[in-house]
């Protein structure tokens, strides 16, 4: 499968913003998705994940602003951004894998598949 990250743009503090992981040349079914984030000179960090089996999870700085979801009907996984803040500016990046652990969902070394990365910036 490869991934294609959109969505991203520049927003104002508690703006909201949605980001949007579409598949092409498979499906997502099977599938577990994660959303993670990274700035420059730091380690790529695990933002939320869809996994196959339809559960999610969320880091703590994210958790009641943002929601994950899939669109069946698109073959994409969605990253719903609400009342974000300074602190979210990054580029997000989508990943996927069919052979996610359970315990292992929030590491980027899980995921053989990775989108470009699409910027997001919240700034007054």
């Amino acid at each position: 499968v490869q991934l294609q990250a959109s969505g991203g743009g520049w927003v104002q503090p508690g703006e909201s913003l949605s980001l949007s992981c579409t598949a092409s040349g498979s499906t997502f079914h099977g599938y577990t998705v994660a959303w993670f984030r990274q700035v420059p000179e730091k380690e790529r960090e695990f933002v939320a994940v869809f996994r196959w089996t339809g559960t999610t999870l969320y880091a703590d700085s994210v958790k009641g602003r943002f929601t994950i979801s899939r669109n069946s009907a698109k073959d994409a996984v969605n990253l719903q951004m609400n009342s974000l803040k300074p602190e979210d500016t990054a580029v997000y990046y989508c990943a996927a894998s069919r052979t996610v652990i359970a315990s292992s969902t929030s590491s980027p070394d899980a995921y053989s598949t990775w989108g470009q990365g699409t910027q997001v910036t919240v700034s007054s």
